[in-house]
């Protein structure tokens, strides 16, 4: 029998930073990890949607892997690396060099995108990579990238696989297949909320904790958020969470994560708000707004 979920709390999918002729900048994001762990976060994600990782090159996905496991060290940390391909062969072989090396705790896997395998494909796919990946999987549920969706049984059917330790839940609600997930789940996985403005009700429903692209700012309070929820205070979590979920719908008023980069570069924390093709950078009217709910919280939030 699995023990209780290793991944709780908060995890921080990190943006990559580019400079404006758009190379990677590493000591940017060096930065932005060794902030995200001071102010809360329980682990790191790397090579996530959020990371642009579909337009880096394979040298500076294995430069972003280094940067962020150097950070996990430093602080004890566990890090999570993204692994987006349908093809289940060549997925195998990405998680075998993963594995192999060493310092990456786990692999956050989609459901094979485009192709649409159906559920007895999918769970297919995900036991093969649990039989012959080397490392512990988070399946990532995001129907509206992948096309298809999976049911509460075939999830936790997932969950029975040995190596596959959560789900990344971002089906864009909280419906009855969320529910029945969450009253369901095998002992030892963890179900991790992806949709950041319906992450505080998903936490009131028993989550474990979140992988939130918003939290690339006020990751103090996201990780309070959680926090909250655990502990069962219910009244200041609400009042968080609602001001909370504003900002993230600020975030998400364009593609992810253009208005984010928009911020932190405002912020003064990355050199430029860069992003690759086919993304656009985001509008300033986007990035002031969202600028705006980026300090400190209101004092109705922070009264508890």
């Amino acid at each position: 029998m699995k023990p209780d979920p290793n991944f709780t709390g908060l995890y921080v999918p990190l943006v990559t930073p580019f400079t404006d002729d758009l190379r990677l900048a590493p000591d940017a994001l060096a930065q932005l990890a060794d902030e995200a762990l001071l102010a809360g976060a329980s682990g790191l994600v790397a090579l996530g949607t959020t990371a642009e990782a579909a337009t880096l090159t394979a040298e500076e996905k294995q430069t972003v892997v280094q940067v962020c496991s150097a950070a996990c060290q430093r602080h004890g940390a566990p890090l999570i690396v993204g692994v987006g391909t349908n093809d289940t062969a060549t997925a195998i072989e990405s998680l075998r060099e993963l594995a192999a090396r060493g310092d990456v705790t786990a692999a956050l896997v989609p459901t094979p995108p485009y192709i649409r395998p159906g559920e007895a494909g999918t769970l297919a796919h995900f036991t093969a990579l649990a039989d012959h990946g080397g490392i512990p999987l988070i399946v990532y549920d995001i129907p509206y990238r992948t096309g298809q969706t999976l049911s509460a049984d075939t999830l936790a059917a997932l969950g029975r696989l040995p190596e596959v330790a959560g789900v990344k839940h971002a089906t864009g609600a909280i419906d009855a297949t969320t529910v029945e997930l969450l009253g369901c789940a095998p002992h030892g996985f963890a179900v991790l909320g992806g949709d950041d403005v319906v992450i505080s009700p998903l936490l009131a429903a028993g989550a474990h904790g979140g992988i939130l692209a918003s939290a690339n700012l006020r990751t103090a309070d996201y990780a309070e958020l959680i926090s909250l929820w655990r502990q069962g205070s219910g009244a200041p979590a609400r009042k968080l969470g609602t001001e909370l979920a504003h900002f993230s719908a600020a975030l998400f008023a364009e593609p992810n994560p253009t208005v984010i980069k928009g911020v932190l570069h405002a912020q003064g924390r990355i050199p430029s708000p860069a992003v690759r093709l086919p993304l656009l950078a985001a509008s300033t009217n986007s990035i002031r707004r969202a600028a705006l709910l980026a300090g400190s919280r209101t004092p109705a939030a922070a009264a508890h």
